[in-house]
């Protein structure tokens, strides 16, 4: 019986390259070096535009939900109670069911930091991990700083400008002797964040506006604002962004993580107060109740209940909403131009 190669010389030479291509192709080394635009979410997805508009469209609806809302309680706002007591009309509600966090993020949505007090939701942490000039300030934190700490852990460049009008330095988890990443971090005592610069040597606490602090740092742009101020927050996020809204420039942030205390406030004010924000281009893609000071002042009422709100910032060209116009271009001008993006923030 002939060979079976001298039978069929071919198809056994292709059967021979096919089982070596295959052994070679499956032992080669695999390359890390993926374009971003496989990658859903991270600097170069082509969708992100399409989510965003999505996103926007269905928040639409949710805002003719609050005045459809607001007309059953109401039904004009002066009319609508922040925690109405336990009696009719029913059914029942408080002031948070009128402000959902209904703007999807459209990246990846993270608890960071540790679980309770301290942690907070942050959307897309992944567009700033390798940003080379990633911006963060967090004004008031105390002593916690486990957000921070995480923050770090999981970037390789961001700086953390931190500030606070009683502590002197950021908390044990940035403080700490053994924290290998301190070194991307600033502090500055005796600074609140404030609706106007009132920062003389007899001034406690001294307040400084937004625009100061980034004036004397240097900065145009910061990615993530994080801000725990016990209740200066309704006066400074509207002196904040209403000359934005004046100028038609987008705020100079990406993101907005912010804690809200309602002690005292009328729904009026409060819904006047969020539609600042959301006509500055404010949206919020989630929230998460503080129960802790309701717990031990329980005889105080639900108005001592905190909210942890995350706002993304859609108006711009911030890294959380856009790609730099050239990022899918394999051309090394349009990659300049990227790296351009990512120094230096949006250009207003």
């Amino acid at each position: 019986m002939p060979h079976i190669f001298q039978r069929y010389p071919r198809y056994i030479l292709v059967l021979t390259v096919l089982i070596v291509g295959s052994f070679l192709y499956f032992q080669a080394p695999y390359s890390s070096h993926v374009h971003p635009a496989t990658f859903v979410g991270l600097p170069g997805d082509p969708s992100l535009p399409s989510r965003v508009q999505r996103a926007e469209r269905a928040y639409q609806k949710v805002l003719e939900k609050r005045q459809e809302l607001i007309q059953k309680h109401g039904p004009s706002p002066t009319q609508v109670v922040m925690f109405p007591p336990d009696q009719n009309p029913w059914p029942a509600y408080t002031v948070w069911d009128f402000f959902p966090p209904a703007f999807n993020c459209p990246h990846d949505l993270e608890r960071i930091g540790s679980l309770g007090d301290g942690g907070k939701w942050t959307c897309g942490l992944s567009r700033i991990a390798e940003k080379p000039d990633c911006i963060i300030y967090s004004f008031g934190m105390d002593w916690e700083s486990a957000w921070e700490a995480s923050v770090l852990d999981n970037t390789e460049h961001c700086e953390i400008w931190g500030y606070d009008h009683q502590s002197k330095s950021f908390g044990r988890q940035v403080s700490h002797a053994t924290f290998s990443k301190k070194h991307r971090t600033h502090f500055t005592s005796h600074v609140q964040l404030g609706p106007i610069d009132r920062h003389s040597r007899n001034d406690e606490p001294k307040l400084y506006t937004l625009s100061t602090v980034m004036k004397v740092n240097g900065h145009s742009h910061i990615d993530i604002l994080k801000i725990d101020i016990e209740g200066y927050e309704f006066d400074t996020l509207r002196e904040i962004v209403q000359p934005y809204i004046d100028s038609g420039k987008p705020l100079p942030f990406g993101q907005l993580q912010i804690e809200l205390h309602v002690w005292n406030k009328k729904f009026a004010d409060f819904l006047s107060w969020w539609e600042t924000l959301e006509a500055a281009g404010l949206r919020p893609v989630m929230m998460e109740p503080n129960l802790v000071y309701i717990n031990y002042n329980r005889q105080s009422g639900a108005e001592l209940a905190e909210a942890s709100y995350t706002f993304l910032n859609i108006k711009g060209k911030n890294i959380f909403i856009s790609d730099p116009e050239a990022a899918s271009s394999p051309e090394t001008e349009a990659d300049e131009l990227d790296q351009q993006f990512i120094r230096r923030g949006p250009q207003v």
